[in-house]
């Protein structure tokens, strides 16, 4: 193959994939790999193409194909790191995601530290940084370890965290000081970014979910929450349907709020509260006829609004997002819509996930197909309602 036509061939198998043409991708580069063997450009565009149809256990088999030949690619790595966790294989992927901050788009966000990275090991007497990452609900969902990590290392443990989530921290077990991000730590003798914790603690599903709930709400805002929505009767139903704009897969989670009209047509004696923030909040001041829809985005200001108000509901119905998280971490009942092929933290084929007991989880049926995600959820919950209900006069 000529340096031309092998450009003419990626640039067509990318065409496909970029337009979710998917199977026409894995018929052209099969017919370019047609004898067995060929440029690995073409491979890693074989893996994503299975990748994106589900076709999970294929792709890893090329993924692990190309880090063995290509073993400095830090792209390649955390690609294989991500499929691996979507398996369930978390010993070889915690151990391949600490690539994660290597990638070109990734590089500026790494933050260079010039102590080690703790290893696991105990450490009684050291002073150890754990510092969060970028995204809300990584560390809503990794916070769950600084307990583990304080009982286990014996160390003295700075936690740094993002001012946004920095009362939730204040209110969870394990750390000696807290600081948010940009003040100075002090002196300490190992670090460990949030999300390497997994990898220095060996984490593995059967340790999962720990205790639930670790994540409480304020107070203060729950009092202040329970007037405001003192005046609404019957079943409430806290809903998020959009995630951050800027989210790299942010495309295949989100939606707009009208696709959720089938939920309300069902549930006529229950009231959705929108805590939807960001770039769709507005979609919240026109709601699908017939929702009865209290729109509460404008009045959260924050994390401990959003957690009052969780609290308070008798359940979130969510994309993948932050809230979500936060509702399993909170010991919330919480529905997650989840894409065909989705984040690797949810795994596959499975109704419930190990990290968040509380948490049920909707998928696609098939790409794109989330019509049938909300047509199942409207079925269920006139069920679950009445559970609820059940639940709460027996009490």
């Amino acid at each position: 193959m000529t340096p031309e036509t092998l450009s003419a061939a990626l640039n067509d198998i990318r065409q496909c994939i970029d337009s979710d043409q998917l199977e026409q991708a894995e018929a052209k580069a099969r017919a370019a790999l047609s004898s067995g063997t060929g440029p690995l450009d073409i491979w890693h565009l074989l893996a994503h193409a299975l990748r994106r149809q589900g076709r999970i256990e294929e792709a890893k088999v090329i993924q692990e194909m190309l880090v063995q030949h290509l073993p400095h690619n830090v792209v390649l790595r955390f690609e294989l790191a991500e499929t691996l966790l979507l398996l369930g294989d978390f010993d070889s992927g915690w151990r391949q995601y600490r690539f994660r901050y290597d990638l070109p788009h990734t590089t500026n966000l790494k933050r260079t530290v010039q102590v080690p990275r703790w290893d696991g090991a105990p450490i009684a007497g050291k002073t150890l940084l754990i510092h969060d990452e970028q995204g809300f609900g990584d560390t809503l969902q990794f916070m769950r370890m600084i307990p583990w990590v304080k009982k286990h290392s014996q160390a003295h443990i700075i936690l740094q965290i993002s001012p946004d989530l920095l009362p939730f921290a204040q209110r969870l077990s394990g750390a000696d000081k807290i600081i948010v991000r940009g003040q100075l730590p002090g002196p300490f003798d190992l670090h460990c970014e949030m999300m390497s914790l997994p990898m220095a603690m060996k984490l593995q599903i059967t340790d999962l979910p720990g205790e639930i709930p670790y994540l409480h709400p304020d107070p203060l805002r729950l009092k202040e929450w329970r007037k405001k929505l003192a005046s609404i009767r019957g079943p409430k139903i806290a809903l998020v349907w959009a995630g951050r704009p800027t989210h790299t897969n942010d495309a295949n989670r989100s939606m707009d709020l009208s696709r959720l009209a089938p939920l309300a047509a069902h549930n006529r004696d229950a009231t959705f509260l929108s805590v939807q923030k960001g770039a769709k909040e507005e979609q919240a001041q026109t709601p699908p006829d017939g929702m009865k829809l209290v729109n509460l985005s404008g009045d959260i200001r924050d994390f401990d609004d959003t957690a009052a108000i969780l609290a308070l509901s008798d359940m979130l119905i969510s994309v993948d997002s932050s809230p979500a998280h936060l509702a399993g971490a909170m010991g919330r009942p919480v529905w997650t819509m989840l894409p065909f092929v989705p984040d690797w933290r949810w795994l596959m084929n499975r109704p419930d996930t190990p990290w968040y007991p509380h948490m049920r989880l909707f998928r696609q049926p098939q790409r794109g197909n989330w019509d049938a995600v909300i047509a199942d959820m409207a079925k269920s919950l006139p069920v679950f309602l009445n559970d609820q209900y059940q639940r709460k006069a027996a009490e």
